[in-house]
């Protein structure tokens, strides 16, 4: 018997959270293609592969300009950073974020001596609850940022009626939105004034290292955007500005324009598999992510268990990878102690319970399954 159930055991295919391995080897070819013309074309920054990637994304998303940068963080960064030299805020104003987002939001807030201000999420969307946005403001408010947190829409047409009423910025942190859709068509990455894209590995648009861009209708930021990047320079040797070292790499950006041209399929792919756990995930003790009209990419399939770890455990048990996205929230961090006795109930629920199940493009319905059943059977501790 127990030999029978060790060969089950070694019999079993393991399900990765996220292989990049797999991810890669759908394009191998063509990324291999891509990466030997830059190798041997000799050019390998701020060249001709980058700039028809900015072009190719500002088209995808619906913005008129983008500037490709080192990665996510650093392109809010540089958002605010241009904001700043543009006159529009200056230290110690605010900036409206949710108070459940990951750490780089906030970070790219304060790194500018700017001000965050944390917005609880909705239980429900697991998104900034935009009927708290409102009273969040005050005199020394400038901008909201809005997440898109897993990938699920973080903006609402009530937070965009608020910042065009109060003559604030709109930025969205698009870091996990890649390709996310509205009913009308419009994309995330262009609902605001700017918005900050990440394109590390992991991303439903993932590059092979880090890289990332601020996406902008807006030239004039853009402009100022682009030089700080590039040490501050607005042409060869002119510096109007203290600028840093922000580029996204010549392979990199080869990359990303042959992933770019199956971003909708494997999107496509990825609701399928999201579709199959909404539909079959039954387990009484798990709140699945609410739909209902919220645009997503499904980067992340959030699910909420207050047996969490025990349903890890479970699945890893089964040869199932998850993740949990995350598990200390932003005021809780030793990086922002300043904020240790604040409570935010909702962030702190959400990061005590949440787990990701695997869903990504590279899965098979009969993986899906295998998900599915294990979480099902899952016993209760």
């Amino acid at each position: 018997m127990n030999n029978r159930k060790e060969e089950e055991r070694k019999a079993m295919v393991s399900i990765p959270y996220l292989s990049l391995k797999a991810v890669t080897h759908q394009h191998e070819a063509e990324i291999v293609d891509a990466v030997t013309q830059v190798v041997r074309g000799g050019w390998y920054l701020k060249g001709e592969r980058t700039a028809r990637f900015e072009q190719e994304w500002a088209q995808y998303v619906g913005a008129l300009y983008c500037v490709a940068c080192a990665n996510g963080l650093d392109a809010l960064t540089l958002i605010l950073r241009a904001y700043k030299e543009m006159g529009v805020m200056k230290d110690g104003d605010e900036v409206i974020v949710p108070s459940n987002t990951y750490i780089a939001s906030i970070l790219a807030i304060s790194e500018n001596k700017l001000t965050p201000v944390l917005v609880e999420p909705r239980l429900d969307t697991l998104q900034m609850d935009d009927r708290l946005v409102e009273a969040a403001v005050t005199p020394r408010t400038k901008a909201v940022m809005v997440v898109h947190l897993y990938g699920r829409c973080g903006w609402t047409e009530h937070i965009g009626q608020i910042c065009r009423d109060k003559g604030l910025k709109l930025i969205e942190d698009n870091a996990q939105g890649q390709g996310c859709r509205l009913a009308d068509g419009r994309r995330t990455g262009a609902l605001g004034d700017a918005a900050g894209n990440s394109f590390y590995p992991g991303k439903n648009l993932g590059a092979l290292g880090d890289a990332g861009a601020v996406t902008t209708k807006d030239k004039a930021l853009a402009d100022v955007v682009r030089a700080i990047a590039n040490y501050g320079s607005s042409r060869k040797y002119v510096f109007p500005f203290k600028g840093r070292n922000s580029r996204m790499d010549e392979i990199q950006a080869a990359v990303l324009s042959v992933k770019l041209r199956y971003l909708d399929d494997e999107n496509q792919r990825r609701t399928e598999i999201a579709n199959l756990y909404m539909q079959h995930i039954h387990h009484p003790a798990l709140t699945l992510p609410w739909q209902e009209g919220l645009p997503t990419n499904w980067h992340i399939f959030p699910v909420l268990c207050k047996q969490r770890d025990a349903l890890q455990e479970w699945l890893k048990e089964k040869g199932i990878g998850t993740v949990i996205h995350y598990p200390i929230p932003p005021h809780k961090q030793g990086a922002y102690r300043e904020w240790a006795q604040t409570h935010y109930p909702l962030s702190e629920y959400i990061h005590a319970h949440e787990l990701s199940l695997p869903c990504n493009q590279t899965m098979t319905d009969d993986e899906a399954y295998r998900v599915i059943d294990a979480v099902n059977d899952f016993e209760l501790r």
